[in-house]
């Protein structure tokens, strides 16, 4: 009897010891989360995105800026084509800028508060805390949720979000489609929940003149690979100050594109006509398409563009933020990093399908 109750002593100390070891379950998890987003002051991150919504994976640098309580800036570097388009939020509105082709636009928008993005902190955090039905993972290193994805796109279904254990900055974001494909991919390599700005780091001005490198971080704390803070810059080294960068990357003298047709269009929909409009200021398309949908694009490059507040909602095509207006005829409009437009009209094309179109157009060429 003595052994018994021996042995039952230590299985119950034994457990009470795994039990206090610091291992946390979901629930403490997702109350820790809510806590941190709640009291989010400031952050920055890097890493890459990959897009696997053309006829090849398209992949950009990201980096991503945060200050209280609403200033974002969001830099994606085509890594083939070293071209750098910004969204950029602040008290002015929301601007798109490409500053190598001197170009940009702004919208009044409450963007990214309906419209979050795959690689915001806030997003993937809201995304776990609104699943009621989130499953959970722990791994060596890193707490893993798998959770509905509430994105702008039907074909974005579920995404899975890796933490780190001690900071809970995100490592990795899948976000999968119906049959579990990875459609969109982001990899942090640096993740720094108090970063610190210049004063002017959000103003539209300096981000379309100062020629900023993505590659240059304004602040030092960084998470690596492993999930371990470290330092932005080499010992020794001073840290680089973005704001004294003078020189702008230079304007691209482009040419005509051709006629670029979208890789994705809807069932039971046929191109009907495609012809270049004359009367246009710069170089201009129009496709005609028709069948269950109706719908038109154009494809131009305005050789001038000046800043103008445009009314609309925003809408989050992964590579950029589009512009939706209209209301029985609605129109979709955003630039690529090479300064091509395109507006998108239809009376009868849901969002959804709209957002699938323009995501096609990334990866093609003209014709």
């Amino acid at each position: 009897m003595r052994r018994i109750t021996w042995i039952t002593a230590i299985v119950m100390c034994v457990t009470l010891l795994l039990s206090g070891c610091g291992t946390k379950d979901a629930a403490a998890i997702v109350k820790d989360l809510d806590h941190v987003v709640s009291k989010l002051s400031s952050y920055q991150g890097s890493g890459t995105m990959t897009l696997h919504t053309g006829q090849q994976p398209q992949e950009y640098q990201v980096e991503v800026w945060y200050q209280n309580p609403s200033y974002y800036r969001i830099a994606l570097k085509n890594a083939k084509k070293d071209i750098t388009q910004i969204v950029l939020r602040n008290d002015e509105g929301v601007f798109v800028l490409t500053p190598s082709l001197n170009k940009s636009f702004r919208f009044q928008s409450d963007w990214p508060e309906k419209q979050g993005q795959v690689y915001l902190y806030q997003t993937l955090v809201h995304s776990i805390l609104q699943d009621n039905a989130r499953q959970f993972a722990s791994e060596k290193e890193s707490y893993v949720f798998d959770v509905l994805a509430n994105y702008q796109t039907s074909a974005l279904v579920r995404q899975k979000i890796w933490l780190n254990k001690e900071t809970y900055a995100p490592k990795q974001v899948q976000v999968t489609d119906a049959n579990s494909n990875v459609v969109v991919e982001v990899k942090f390599d640096q993740f720094d929940f108090n970063a610190k700005f210049e004063k002017d780091s959000f103003e539209m001005q300096r981000n379309m003149t100062t020629g900023m490198n993505i590659e240059v971080l304004p602040t030092t704390g960084q998470v690596t690979e492993n999930g371990d803070t470290g330092s932005a810059t080499q010992e020794g080294e001073p840290a680089t100050d973005p704001s004294k960068e003078t020189t702008a990357e230079p304007t691209k003298d482009l040419g005509p594109f051709g006629m670029i047709e979208p890789g994705y269009i809807p069932a039971n929909v046929t191109l009907q006509d495609a012809k270049e409009i004359s009367d246009a200021p710069d170089y201009a398309v129009l496709l005609r398409y028709s069948g269950d949908y109706n719908f038109t694009l154009r494809e131009s490059r305005p050789q001038d563009r000046k800043v103008a507040i445009m009314e609309g909602e925003s809408v989050d095509l992964g590579f950029t933020i589009g512009h939706l207006t209209g209301t029985e005829q609605r129109t979709l409009t955003w630039m690529t990093d090479e300064g091509i437009e395109y507006r998108l009209s239809s009376a009868d094309l849901p969002q959804s399908e709209m957002v699938s179109i323009a995501t096609s157009l990334i990866d093609q060429s003209g014709k």
